[in-house]
């Protein structure tokens, strides 16, 4: 019975392309978990260091547009990265309500090894494909962004 599911899955998504997009996205983000969570990190928090770290103090909500992740999640993140003692908050000297963030420098020496391992995973996937496949590849997956975004 479960195979029939499975097949009948199978059946519905093939040459849907919003599903192997998802395929896609869903292997990359769980090999960059894996390779991550060596360094106390999830993706999420990760891509906010990342910025945190090389911008010079991004609000929550900047940080949660940029990371494509809801005010409510980014506010966890960081929560849980100043916690780990990998960022430090103040309040932005634009906006005295707004709070900014910057890494601390426990914050940047686990960024730069983090960033070594998921660098690793994207170079693994570039390497699956030539040099004019991955320009190919990018001029296609930027085509279907504005298409999409042209939809409305």
């Amino acid at each position: 019975m479960a195979d029939s599911h499975k097949d009948a899955a199978s059946a519905v998504a093939a040459g849907r392309i919003g599903h192997t997009l998802k395929r896609a996205e869903q292997a990359l983000i769980g090999r960059k978990t894996q390779v991550l969570r060596a360094y106390g990190l999830t993706v999420p928090q990760y891509a906010a260091l990342l910025l945190i770290a090389h911008t010079d103090g991004m609000s929550a909500a900047q940080l949660a547009r940029e990371c494509m992740v809801t005010p409510q999640t980014m506010s966890t993140v960081l929560t849980n990265l100043e916690k780990g003692g990998l960022i430090e908050r103040h309040s932005s000297p634009l906006h005295q309500k707004v709070q900014v963030a910057r890494a601390s420098e426990e914050g940047r020496a686990v960024l730069r090894k983090a960033d070594e391992a998921a660098l690793r995973v994207e170079g693994a996937l570039a390497e699956a494909f030539t040099p004019e496949e991955r320009a190919a590849f990018e001029e296609y997956l930027e085509r279907a962004v504005r298409t999409l975004d042209g939809l409305g």
